[in-house]
């Protein structure tokens, strides 16, 4: 960051329509480069208020103040709430957007961070405690994510994965008019085309059982619970794609659908929420049983949608 400029306001704008970042620009003389940054660092206050939109536009009489030594301001969707918590086994109720571990060394803002974040704010060890990956769910998905804090706790909620003792359902909407059904396939890292998918051939592929259930109709959609009795990657993603029903906002299991010439719905995020997580307690052998309820960029899909 550059050295404070010569003024930081207040400045009170004179005629309204200019964007926040044109109107600090215009006094401090700063290129917009470091303008914007100083905007989506919440250095930038409009009465009062911080503002971190670079394209916020302001009306006249508003007034604009540059604080630099204003605190970062906190982005709860990239926040996470702790749902459980003890010496073994952490579970976090995921945002969407977030990768569950780091995909290489660079990667930044995972979950992993997300949860030390939670133990700072609370005053807690945060980068003391070891955080061993259990099991993954889509940076797109939101929802019930855990980690273990030993290597023994790590060691036996593999094995309940493996024997697929541990209880998962998802919600998600789903184009069309879904039924209830178990599909089931071998899924392949490439299906002929580049994309994960099903194959026919035998002895290829990884053996995946998606259990799905209605829960309500949505015009152009509908709403399932999904039991998963495997955890494939993007096993729900897959199957019901390919069973001509691909999630709403679905950026990538989508082709097929399109190139049929349906009607694809328009949503800013994948509609796949992991909604319950049980397990058997690794230290103790007491049965837990969590649930995260979707969040609100979930359920504003739904309302928008609507009953069929």
């Amino acid at each position: 960051m550059t050295d404070a400029p010569a003024a930081s306001g207040p400045w009170t704008v004179a005629v309204g329509g200019d964007t926040v970042t044109a109107v600090v620009r215009a006094h401090t003389g700063e290129p917009w480069s470091q303008v914007k940054r100083w905007v989506e660092r919440g250095k930038v206050f409009v009465d009062g208020a911080v503002a971190t939109a670079i394209d916020a536009r302001v009306k006249a009489g508003q007034v604009v103040e540059l604080r630099l030594a204003a605190p970062r301001p906190r982005d709860e969707k990239r926040e996470a709430t702790i749902v459980f918590d003890d010496a073994h086994v952490v579970v976090i109720d995921k945002p969407a957007g977030i990768s569950s571990v780091p995909y290489d060394t660079r990667e930044t803002g995972t979950a992993m961070d997300l949860i030390r974040g939670a133990w700072k704010r609370m005053g807690r060890a945060a980068s003391s405690v070891p955080l061993h990956v259990v099991h993954r769910i889509d940076r797109a998905t939101s929802g019930l994510l855990m980690f273990a804090k030993t290597k023994s706790a790590e060691r036996a909620l593999g094995e309940q994965l493996r024997a697929h003792d541990v209880d998962r359902l998802y919600w998600c909407a789903a184009h069309g008019v879904v039924t209830a059904r178990t599909i089931e396939s071998s899924l392949v890292e490439d299906r002929g085309d580049g994309l994960r998918g099903s194959t026919h051939h035998a002895g290829q592929g990884k053996h995946a059982v998606t259990h799905v259930r209605v829960v309500r109709a949505l015009r152009g959609a509908t709403l399932c619970e999904v039991q998963l009795e495997t955890g494939k990657t993007h096993q729900i993603r897959i199957h019901l794609s390919e069973a001509g029903h691909p999630l709403v906002g679905e950026p990538v299991y989508i082709r097929d659908y399109e190139n049929s010439g349906q009607r694809v719905i328009a949503a800013p995020r994948l509609m796949l929420h992991a909604l319950t997580l049980g397990f058997v307690h690794p230290a103790t052998g007491a049965k837990v049983s969590l649930r995260a309820e979707p969040p609100a960029d979930f359920t504003a899909v739904l309302a928008a949608l609507g009953d069929r």
